[in-house]
């Protein structure tokens, strides 16, 4: 088994969740960290959760001396390093494909002069677009994307031909990609070059499509986050979490714990090479339901969600996962409820500070004409 283990990107939140897996396998961990301000705040200093044993190399992923100095002596990859965000990848482009897309690049050549046992990406379920439906009587449909017309009229579900709703299914891995945003274009380059390189040198190669992930650690200050930190940001403010649409769009919840755990696996099981796995709970819930359990978790009940009725370009209903191929292949099974999550997640939010900056980033999307 590999013993000395890089993760880029791994000062953030799932990659020191996962360093500390990592170490608890008796494994040794260096990571390769740039520190970005909007994570990590602009002191840019080593994060007081990353576990004293984690060596940390403070360097860009799309520096090639920086990628090659970390590479050395290591036995395997985690390729977490990845701006993050659909809203803002909207008006960010080159930011976002030089880390996402240039960064996979010089990763990759590095790691063709410099092979190992195992690399591992970091995917996204933001690349299927709409997740998979049925109709009534149970037939399998794939949608595209919702028109502008339709969203101005607040018509936000999906319908067959008769009118009648579609009804959101998990969506398995072999669902034909439908990319809505500059981000999800990202990933899904990350996620082909990683593997038809890996294949191309003879890397092992596993891709991990990552659902929303939630837990300690999650960076509260930066709104473009993931949802559930973001609510949690405003309640630490005494404010309303703000939804658009109208809050009955679903989504897969995952605890970071469950994360580590599925990377971690897919660096031990050897039958894991070659694939894509998706990572979630295989449970969909309303975004206007998590922000309600959230409220209530942090003892704030009476800051009821704030529906807009807006819509943001790049954003999908409903999509959630089908997690039979990883359970199957990887030994994946989510430990960690909903209920004890969040519970958990309060207990961490009772020592944090957060900057809530959700009105500032909505006003930016606004004045780009990409939020409706």
């Amino acid at each position: 088994m590999a013993q000395h283990i890089l993760i880029t990107g791994g000062a953030g939140f799932i990659g020191s969740h996962l360093a500390d897996e990592l170490l608890t396998h008796g494994m040794k961990v260096r990571v390769l960290d740039n520190l970005s301000p909007q994570v990590h705040g602009e002191a840019a200093r080593r994060p007081a959760y990353l576990d004293p044993e984690v060596e940390l190399v403070v360097g860009d992923v799309c520096d090639p001396e920086a990628v090659r100095a970390a590479l050395r002596g290591v036995d395997a990859v985690y390729h977490l390093a990845s701006a993050v965000g659909v809203g803002q990848s909207m008006y960010e482009i080159v930011h976002y494909t030089r880390v996402n897309n240039l960064g996979t690049a010089v990763l990759l050549e590095a790691l063709i002069q410099q092979p190992v046992a195992r690399l591992v990406v970091a995917s996204s379920m933001s690349l299927y677009g709409e997740g998979l439906y049925r109709t009534a009587d149970g037939q399998v449909r794939t949608v595209g994307e919702r028109s502008l017309d339709q969203l101005r009229r607040g018509e936000w579900e999906w319908r067959d031909e008769q009118g009648q709703p579609l009804l959101p299914a998990p969506t398995p891995e072999s669902k034909t990609p439908c990319l809505s945003s500059v981000y999800a274009l990202s990933k899904l380059d990350q996620e082909r070059l990683c593997l038809m390189t890996g294949r191309a040198y003879n890397i092992p190669t596993v891709a991990l499509r990552f659902f929303n992930a939630y837990g300690p650690r999650q960076a509260l200050s930066n709104p473009y986050t993931g949802v559930l930190a973001i609510f949690a940001a405003r309640l630490l403010n005494n404010s309303a979490p703000t939804i658009f649409e109208d809050g009955h769009q679903q989504r897969d919840f995952v605890s970071v714990y469950d994360i580590a755990r599925a990377c971690s696996l897919a660096l031990r099981v050897p039958q894991a090479s070659g694939h894509v796995f998706n990572v979630g709970s295989g449970t969909a819930l309303s975004v206007r339901d998590i922000a309600q359990r959230v409220a209530q978790v942090v003892n704030k009940p009476h800051l009821e969600p704030q529906i807009t009725g807006k819509y943001r370009v790049g954003d999908i209903r409903h999509c959630y996962a089908d997690i039979t191929h990883a359970r199957d292949v990887l030994g994946y099974q989510p430990q960690v409820t909903l209920d004890e999550g969040l519970l958990e997640l309060a207990a961490w939010l009772e020592g944090q500070a957060a900057v809530d900056r959700v009105a500032q980033a909505s006003a930016e999307l606004s004045a780009r004409g990409l939020a409706i």
